[in-house]
């Protein structure tokens, strides 16, 4: 079994670098409240992943976007998150301050900011479908609608922990695990471009070889 996309979902989600604003949208709120963000946060995270697994292909064939071009912006879409995470900031971290600001005074902020855009965002879309394309069958699908499951179970134990986590690692730790996702996904998002650069321009492979 591949667990590759696991590991790349799990570098550009990171639920980690997310709690110090899961714990700033939900102060004051209720223990069930606070429980209730948990759950819709982590269920929509899950079906971002699902929809964009079992129905990511059909979209680029609509638009007529071959999968190689896709896998090249996808691979550039990696990095530059990469590059946000190796400045401590989360990979999909991308409103404005009266976005933000609007989406505080919202009854509900699970879906947005900190699903869309904190912790699924265009970066773990692209990532799935790019492997939604090397899965084989049922089985692979399903394989990549599982690792949606286990990104929600993620988020709901880090979020579940918010206050132990911040006061153990406190932000410089946050911020280490953050810039450690991000190397990671540096390199992973090297090798989608250059598989997309070599479908492109098979004559880099040749080369390559």
């Amino acid at each position: 079994m591949d667990f590759k996309p696991l590991i790349t979902l799990l570098a550009i989600v990171n639920p980690l670098a997310v709690v110090p604003f899961f714990i700033h949208y939900t102060q004051g709120f209720s223990r069930e409240q606070r429980r209730r963000t948990i759950w819709i946060a982590a269920f929509s995270s899950f079906s971002v992943i699902a929809a964009s697994a079992l129905l990511g292909l059909q979209i680029l064939e609509f638009f007529g976007i071959s999968l190689a071009s896709f896998q090249v912006g996808g691979g550039l879409l990696l990095l530059t998150a990469s590059l946000s995470m190796l400045n401590a900031q989360p990979a999909e971290a991308k409103s404005t301050a009266a976005e933000v600001a609007d989406a505080a005074a919202r009854a509900s902020i699970a879906v947005v900011p900190l699903t869309i855009p904190l912790l699924t965002g265009p970066a773990t879309m692209s990532t799935v479908v790019i492997h939604a394309q090397k899965a084989t069958g049922f089985l692979g699908q399903a394989t990549l609608v599982g690792y949606g499951l286990v990104i929600a179970a993620t988020v709901v134990i880090c979020f579940s922990l918010a206050g132990p986590i911040a006061r153990l690692l406190g932000k410089t730790g946050i911020n280490v695990m953050t810039r450690l996702m991000g190397l990671i996904l540096a390199a992973l998002s090297v090798e989608v471009m250059a598989d997309g650069l070599q479908k492109l321009f098979p004559i880099l492979a040749r080369t390559a070889t």
